[in-house]
């Protein structure tokens, strides 16, 4: 799968070792920053990101920064971009499968990198179920055309 990946200064080795653990799992990982640990402007990187998934660059990103918050907020600016935080094995599954989320957020300061690996795989694996999580979805889109 083709993916993009993303953090701030505080999630920079964090963002490289989940990177490094994406192409080993076969996976073609694009790298929208930082690249290296100097103080970066977050929702610059996940706007970019955001974007790429949008203009169909890759099918999903990976945002990471201190909490995973905050590049959540910035990605979900982007029109038709749905980001969620992802700290525990259950989000990580309804992210996608109740809610569609082509983006998953982390924090590299809440959580560590195995149990991100763990989530990764979890995220990557799950599609969205529709059901009666489609039309909640459906309405998201909604409001976020009427709003934008």
């Amino acid at each position: 799968m083709n993916l993009l990946v993303g953090s701030d200064e505080a999630a920079y080795s964090f963002k490289e070792q989940i990177k490094e653990y994406l192409v080993s799992k076969g996976h073609h990982v694009i790298d929208k920053g930082t690249y290296d640990n100097q103080s970066v402007l977050y929702p610059d990187i996940a706007v970019a990101v955001a974007q790429a998934v949008v203009d169909g660059e890759a099918e999903r990103g990976i945002l990471m920064c201190g909490t995973g918050i905050g590049m959540s907020i910035s990605a979900n600016k982007v029109p038709g971009i749905s980001a969620a935080v992802c700290h525990d094995c259950y989000s990580a599954e309804r992210a996608r499968k109740s809610n569609n989320a082509q983006i998953m957020c982390m924090g590299a300061r809440v959580i560590g990198v195995e149990l991100a690996k763990q989530l990764v795989d979890i995220w990557l694996a799950s599609d969205f179920a529709g059901g009666s999580s489609k039309e909640k979805v459906d309405r998201i889109a909604h409001y976020d055309k009427f709003y934008r």
